[in-house]
């Protein structure tokens, strides 16, 4: 009978210690279908799942859906598993080696060429192209219609 008791004790106090530690998790947003590379996140493409505040994740992990939205994915993303912050890119609007078109405005002049990014780029980020006509290599910022933008800036 002593022997039970104690036990019953034991069990009672491991039940004590355990119960909040069950109660805590962390919630993260994760892939309800498996999205592709080069695909365009979206919150449609997301669900909640929660994982133990113990759990240990391999490397950093998007904690905020409003983050991913709108997000290129560069690899692979499984149904239920954490999106690591290194998985997902801005979208690029412009692709090293492909056409685009270049634009130069000061004041009422505006000239548009077309040139070859070497480089890709995304909304705002500076690049370098090669101009198709003259063949020089000019710098240029990425606007969010895709083209790149020159000269004064």
């Amino acid at each position: 009978m002593r022997r039970l008791l104690r036990f019953a004790a034991f069990a009672a106090t491991v039940a004590i210690i355990i119960q909040p530690a069950l109660g805590e998790e962390r919630v993260l947003p994760v892939p309800a279908v498996t999205i592709y590379p080069g695909d365009t996140i979206s919150e449609s493409m997301l669900k909640d799942r929660a994982f133990p505040e113990n759990y240990r994740f391999r490397t950093a992990v998007v904690e905020s859906p409003r983050v991913l939205a709108g997000k290129m994915a560069r690899r692979t993303l499984l149904p239920g598993e954490p999106i690591p912050m290194n998985a997902v890119d801005d979208p690029k609007l412009v692709t090293r080696g492909v056409q685009t078109a270049i634009l130069f405005e000061e004041g009422g002049l505006s000239i548009i060429g077309i040139g070859i990014p070497l480089q890709s780029g995304t909304l705002g980020e500076t690049i370098q192209v090669k101009n198709v006509d003259s063949g020089r290599i000019i710098t240029g910022r990425v606007q969010s219609d895709g083209r790149i933008r020159i000269g004064i800036q």
